[in-house]
């Protein structure tokens, strides 16, 4: 046999290995369960059972470093310039078209979250300012009280069918001295009387469970009201870029005059080992507090 021959019959057996391993791995994992990572990934809903070992796609996209994603624009953010100087914080997201987007879907009972934060993780605020339907722009009363760069993230999911949620983000420079803040490891956060710890891990590459407790005075609190369709809202950022990660509480949604605590659990997977700047948004006494918490994922 002569070498050309003995070529094309080799590449001939790699073609047929190469087509039998392709089908093996086509069974081996289906579509719907490729789907079904993939729609996990991205869903901010809430889940009642979560397995802690199933690991999401390892090209799972990170989220809130971009000003656009699928087509959406984040405009420019107006805002107050100086610190203590009284004003309005106010921006458009425009569609795929190019035209302000005006439709949204109700998420975690808000049509948009925003969230913002010095670059440090300082100076958190988690906020829902009003829609003018006639413009597309998102606005609210706005003063800072601390110069710096800040992230401004909007949070929202866009009207219509088969949308899925987004989360863009801008900076905004405030004038002044700055007195950075630096992050130590923290599980124990001091809010207005009360004393919330976390405890459990943030994994990387497959989902954990992190668990809040609130007591005031060593008492366990078990009269929690209902915040944003759960117990407690959870927002965790990566140090460093921000990147925003999308965290799930557990079980099902508290309805009319439910209360409960003094655990309130969330399952959540980190993109990297590194630290991680967690945010815990809770009601009680119809007054909302924010615990923040500094979590290193490995």
């Amino acid at each position: 046999m002569n070498a050309p021959t003995r070529l094309a019959l080799f590449g001939a057996a790699l073609l047929v290995a190469f087509g039998v391993a392709f089908g093996i791995a086509r069974v081996a994992v289906p579509d719907s369960v490729v789907r079904a990572w993939t729609d996990s990934s991205r869903s901010h809903g809430t889940h009642d059972d979560h397995d802690d070992h199933v690991a999401p796609p390892a090209t799972a996209p990170v989220t809130g470093t971009s000003l656009s994603a699928d087509g959406y624009v984040l405009g420019p953010v107006s805002a107050p310039g100086q610190v203590g100087e009284p004003g309005t914080l106010s921006f458009r997201i425009d569609d795929p078209r190019g035209t302000p987007l005006t439709s949204y879907a109700t998420e975690h009972e808000q049509d948009l979250h925003l969230i913002v934060v010095r670059s440090d993780g300082a100076r958190f605020r988690h906020v829902h300012p009003s829609l003018d339907a006639a413009t597309g722009v998102w606005s609210l009363p706005w003063t800072w009280d601390a110069a710096g760069t800040y992230r401004v993230f909007a949070d929202f999911v866009p009207g219509g069918h088969d949308t899925s949620p987004l989360t863009l983000s801008r900076t905004v420079a405030v004038a002044g001295e700055v007195t950075p803040w630096r992050s130590e490891p923290s599980r124990i956060a001091q809010v207005d009387g009360l004393t919330v710890t976390l405890t459990g891990d943030l994994p990387v590459g497959y989902q954990g469970t992190l668990t809040a407790a609130v007591t005031r005075d060593g008492t366990p609190v078990t009269t929690l009201q209902p915040y944003l369709g759960a117990f407690g809202h959870l927002v965790a950022l990566r140090e460093g870029d921000l990147a925003y990660l999308h965290v799930h509480p557990h079980g099902d949604t508290p309805g009319p005059g439910a209360t409960g605590g003094p655990e309130i659990a969330f399952s959540a997977s980190a993109p990297t080992a590194g630290r991680y700047l967690l945010y815990l948004d809770f009601q009680l006494d119809g007054a909302v507090h924010t615990a923040a918490f500094v979590v290193d994922a490995a």
